[in-house]
């Protein structure tokens, strides 16, 4: 009995995505092995993080590197750091910013969720645009001597009603604004993790429990060295507004073993792979009376690589897409897919084990067949 039996907890075959909600990714056995290295004795951690940044800035082509406990804490802490910068009374004085930089600004169509990280740190936000467009003034309107950053999201927000990225970054530069980019799922590609630094974002913020495959609670924060040199003041173990966003060593000796592996991957040879099963996903599921299913790209995350779009005619078919999603979920194994608009199901063959994309097809096969 494994401890999930022991808990009554259900694992299950994640045809989805690297989402938190179902534990983001999988490590491979190199990083655990690494993380229990790193359990077995002290260290004093502050000049464990500096080290590790050091690897991880020269393996990602970056001046300066952290890792925070998730990108939502990198983003938070990035936000910290460009509102109090390295003044201890500044940072003490956190979540009130009298006196300090406070504004943040985020385009109108970038809002949601995930910018209470940036919230939290007690900043004003300030809008720009609209939800189908921004004009280059209205940046340069909003910037004045009150603002700390312009923060970018990079994920499926992006590209509906916000200027480019090049265009908030050359207006920033001229203004001396740091622009953060929250890119919390934005690999693959790989060259993400050096891109937008190299365009001229000050910080780029990555998840270590996603596609990177290092533990869930590990955030990648790359970019300026002045800049994570405020992060780390402002961040664990020190008693500042990023103490309860605590990261062990054993998170930063685990992401620091996923970014190496993930280097070394053929990312050509798995989006080959892929390729295949979403290849052969449709063929068969084409030939089931109802259904139609075809190659998708980009995937929820905006990221270059396949999934197969499955519509379901629930007349023709005489099943539900909700019914399937639920009889996917409900069977053995329970199976995790991304229900779309309407009839849609997207089945992505990115977070699945080996042979894991044969269980998911049969268990299609047979709820439809049914």
């Amino acid at each position: 009995m494994n401890i999930y039996e022991e808990l009554g907890v259900r694992p299950l075959i994640n045809a989805s995505a690297n989402i938190t909600r179902i534990g983001g990714s999988l490590m491979p056995p190199e990083v655990m092995e690494a993380m229990r290295q790193a359990s077995l004795q002290f260290v004093n951690l502050e000049e464990l993080q500096r080290a590790v940044g050091n690897k991880l800035a020269e393996l990602t082509r970056n001046e300066a590197a952290y890792v925070s406990n998730g990108a939502a804490a990198g983003v938070a802490l990035a936000t910290a750091a460009v509102v109090a910068g390295s003044d201890p009374e500044a940072i003490n004085q956190l979540p009130d910013t009298t006196g300090l930089k406070d504004e943040v600004i985020i385009h109108k169509s970038h809002r949601n969720g995930y910018d209470h990280a940036v919230r939290q740190i007690g900043v004003k936000i300030v809008e720009i645009g609209t939800m189908t467009e921004t004009r280059p003034e209205e940046l340069e309107k909003a910037i004045n001597d009150k603002t700390a950053a312009i923060v970018w999201f990079q994920a499926q927000v992006t590209g509906r009603g916000d200027l480019p990225l090049q265009t908030v970054i050359e207006i920033a530069d001229r203004a001396n604004v740091p622009v953060i980019v929250d890119a919390a799922d934005q690999l693959p590609p790989v060259e993400n993790l050096w891109k937008f630094t190299q365009m001229g974002a000050a910080l780029a913020i990555f998840s270590g429990g996603k596609d990177l495959c290092g533990p869930q609670a590990s955030g990648l924060v790359l970019g300026r060295k002045e800049l994570i040199e405020s992060i780390r003041l402002n961040g664990n173990p020190n008693a500042s507004i990023g103490r309860p966003m605590k990261v062990g060593k054993e998170e930063m000796v685990g992401l620091l073993t996923a970014v190496k592996l993930y280097l070394k991957r053929d990312h050509e040879a798995r989006a080959s792979q892929d390729e295949e099963v979403v290849a052969g996903w449709c063929h068969e599921l084409n030939k089931v009376k109802g259904v139609h299913a075809e190659r998708s790209i980009p995937n929820v995350a905006g990221q270059p690589m396949p999934r197969a779009k499955i519509v379901i005619d629930a007349e023709a078919a005489g099943i539900s897409r909700d019914e399937v999603v639920s009889a996917l979920r409900q069977g053995t194994p329970s199976i995790e897919v991304l229900p779309g608009a309407d009839a849609i199901i997207y089945v992505n063959p990115m977070t699945l084990r080996p042979g894991e994309e044969d269980i998911v097809l049969e268990r299609l096969l047979e709820i439809l067949g049914n």
